[in-house]
């Protein structure tokens, strides 16, 4: 049985990738596994004149990138995927160990991100005709924008990057990737399988010690920045972007309800709601954070969610039969734990609540019942494997309390009854609502935050548009245009 075993890891030579070569970084980084606590492996960490040297290399590369047909960028994008696949099952070890993942679900992120890339491949930006009348022609062109710098975060170090970079390439932009100060080693190793087949200074991947962002951000060269990761942060992006203007888009964080009407059969649904809120150990923007029950299906599906908890395997993401994995980092893990401790008094745990002996960031999945609107783990995001069940006896109050949040991301309403469902999702205020499941996303579907979950759509063709500057040529269409020296006496 696997269980750490990352000396392969710790001997590949992470390196940093600058205007198409692998460059050793002026400094280093210590990237741990969250399942001991202790060193996984060492990185390469950029320093501020290879940030510099980065974003001068994209810049120098985009006319020429800009200039290639889309075929020819397409391409590239599916040697891309051809190179991922070729690696997968050392990328998803990769992802693993400084995730903390189940082995099952990082090859899951591998063969998405590789599915990501076909996808894009066989996008196309279209000249869309918008007028052909008797006295004008409109077309609408779609221009790549130029740098594109795509900040990533830690849950999915891998899959959330690799959707930035294959949208912005098709369009024609060069890309300065920043994956998460924790999870930087998977997309350094994707930069190095990627070398050799995406021109110089097209894709540039960098990894920092969380002290280069604003600069990045601010950059003068960079014209577009996609972010994901958590809303502080996201406004502090956004302000940046201001002084020049800069197009963003920001998918942010989220607590996203579950809506559960009286229909419902608790033995079904509870499984669904569990892996919903439970889906990569809760560390999802799009996962269920709080859940609200009807009177009658309370207090079984309660029940039932805390039998599933206690059932859950929970251990090394390389152990066999682990169902969840350790929280990310240390930091995280410290605030659950505060968090929980803190629900005690709030709520009722019956389910949870505790660490299991030994090392490493686990927690428990914990489900917490008869809790009030206004505790801290139904109003904040918590990103981890901590869920509160909510009782409602209206429905119009429950949409009510769902709706009462800053946040915007994602819904869900679970009914027998689809129409009925609908006529809920109808009334949530969140750019996704889902009937009957919950975090369903495909690279064809867009995807976008409402209030403070976000800016922007990502995903699908509306998703590719946001990495393009619409150009609108106009022609004027007359029988005969003088020149301008015929009209000089």
């Amino acid at each position: 049985m696997e269980t750490h075993a990352h000396d392969d890891i710790a001997a590949i030579q992470f390196d940093l990738l600058i205007d198409g070569d692998l460059v050793t970084g002026d400094r280093t980084l210590d990237v741990i596994d969250p399942s001991t606590g202790g060193t996984l492996a060492t990185g390469a960490c950029a320093s501020e004149a290879q940030l510099e040297q980065a974003v001068a290399a994209a810049a120098k590369a985009f006319p020429g990138w800009a200039a290639t047909t889309i075929a020819e960028r397409q391409r590239v994008l599916s040697a891309m995927a051809d190179a991922i696949d070729a690696n997968a099952e050392t990328l998803a070890r990769i992802v693993t160990s400084e995730q903390g993942k189940p082995i099952g679900d990082a090859r899951a992120e591998v063969g998405g991100l590789s599915y990501f890339m076909r996808y894009y491949a066989a996008l196309d930006l279209p000249v869309d005709l918008h007028e052909d009348g008797d006295n004008r022609r409109v077309e609408i062109h779609r221009a790549p924008l130029g740098v594109v710098a795509a900040i990533t975060p830690w849950n999915f170090p891998i899959l959330i990057g690799g959707n930035k970079i294959a949208a912005a390439m098709l369009a024609g932009n060069c890309v300065v990737l920043k994956p998460a100060p924790s999870t930087p080693l998977s997309a350094l190793y994707l930069g190095m399988l990627v070398r050799d087949v995406v021109p110089a200074g097209v894709l540039n991947v960098l990894a920092d010690r969380n002290d280069l962002g604003e600069r990045l951000t601010h950059h003068p060269l960079v014209r577009k920045i996609s972010f994901t990761g958590s809303t502080t942060t996201g406004a502090r992006v956004m302000q940046a972007a201001s002084s020049t203007i800069k197009r963003v888009t920001l998918e942010l964080g989220g607590n996203d309800a579950g809506i559960v009407l009286d229909d419902c059969d608790p033995a079904t649904v509870a499984p669904k709601l569990f892996g919903a809120a439970f889906m990569n150990n809760g560390q999802v923007c799009v996962a269920m954070k709080r859940v609200y029950v009807a009177d009658s299906q309370y207090d079984a599906i309660c029940d039932a969610m805390a039998d599933l908890a206690r059932a859950a395997v929970v251990g090394p993401g390389l152990q066999q039969g682990t169902q969840l994995g350790p929280v990310q980092n240390r930091q995280q893990f410290d605030k659950l734990k505060s968090l929980i401790e803190e629900t005690r008094g709030a709520g009722t745990i019956i389910a949870g609540g505790d660490s299991p002996e030994g090392d490493g960031y686990f927690i428990n999945p914990t489900i917490v019942r008869d809790i009030a609107d206004d505790a801290r783990l139904v109003t904040d995001e918590q990103f981890g494997p901590v869920l509160p069940i909510l009782r409602y006896s209206n429905l119009d109050d429950a949409i009510a309390r769902a709706n009462d949040t800053s946040f915007g991301l994602g819904n869900s309403v679970w009914s027998a009854d689809p129409a009925r469902a609908g006529a809920v999702a109808a009334r949530l205020d969140s750019g996704t609502v889902w009937i009957n499941q919950h975090g369903d996303i495909t690279p064809d579907t867009p995807f976008a935050g409402a209030k403070m979950s976000g800016l922007g759509v990502e995903f699908g063709q509306d998703g590719l548009r946001e990495f393009t500057q619409t150009k609108v040529v106009n022609y004027a269409k007359t029988s005969h245009v003088v020149p301008v020296a015929e009209g000089v006496a």
